[in-house]
């Protein structure tokens, strides 16, 4: 893997903790300028600098990613300190678990809101960056619960479904213009957020078929990669990165 980026900006919302730390890391060490963006200032601050101590480039934003004026702002600032936004790694989410009978209305529309409209809000700021550049580069970071189903997840499964759909319609739309539109629906992933599940994460790993849970590097790997030059042919596409937990062909 060519370290092949050469100081292209990237926004990785999200970054202050688990995947989307091990995202931003892994682009800087591929050379790109990385704008760390999360709800949580300290964690994204801390991956800023880990970034910088390992001699790369990284700002720390503090950003509520669906809210449509703190995303316009942190975009701003980006655009500032670092240049045009040519890669943006929707990241940013929440995963709660709700017997569906008692999901409520506020919790699925908050579980919309931050799962679905807040990348599309994100992807509708950075996509005329990259127009006039001719370049881009978009990951959504969807779940293998989209694939498989998730019981006591209907409001996330929902969500994540619908940023997969509108992954591939902007994968469509834009494909002649330099822009791909890719996934990574991350499998059972060692992060904070699965560790506070109300799941045995230990326990599940065993079901999978590589029978051990996955690390969040092993998800920067595969967005490190749709990032690339090398994947310039790549779009609408979905790199599941899971275990073996679900193989298919969409």
């Amino acid at each position: 893997m060519t370290r092949s980026l050469n100081g292209k900006v990237a926004v990785v919302t999200g970054a202050g903790s688990g995947i989307g730390r091990a995202i931003a890391i892994r682009l800087a060490e591929d050379t790109a300028k990385v704008a760390i963006w999360d709800i949580n200032a300290a964690g994204a601050a801390d991956t800023a600098k880990m970034v910088e101590d390992a001699g790369g480039t990284a700002i720390a934003i503090d950003a509520d990613c669906s809210d449509k004026a703190a995303i316009k702002a942190a975009a701003d600032r980006t655009r500032a300190e670092l240049g045009p936004i040519a890669i943006l790694v929707n990241n940013a989410g929440i995963a709660p678990f709700t017997p569906f009978l008692d999901i409520d209305d506020d919790l699925f529309d908050k579980v919309i809101r931050i799962n679905l409209r807040g990348p599309y809000l994100l992807m509708k700021e950075v996509v005329p960056d990259m127009l006039a550049g001719g370049w881009g580069r978009i990951i959504n970071i969807t779940s293998s619960s989209v694939q498989t189903g998730s019981p006591a997840q209907g409001h996330y499964v929902a969500s994540k479904g619908g940023l997969m759909g509108m992954t591939k319609a902007l994968a469509l739309e834009f494909a002649a213009s330099g822009i791909t539109v890719n996934m990574v629906p991350p499998g059972f992933i060692d992060t904070p957020m699965l560790r506070a599940a109300p799941i045995d994460a230990d326990a599940f790993a065993k079901t999978l078929p590589m029978k051990r849970i996955g690390q969040p590097e092993d998800i920067a790997a595969a967005c490190a990669y749709l990032a690339s030059e090398e994947a310039s042919y790549i779009t609408g596409q979905t790199i599941s990165t899971n275990g073996g937990r679900y193989m298919g062909s969409h």
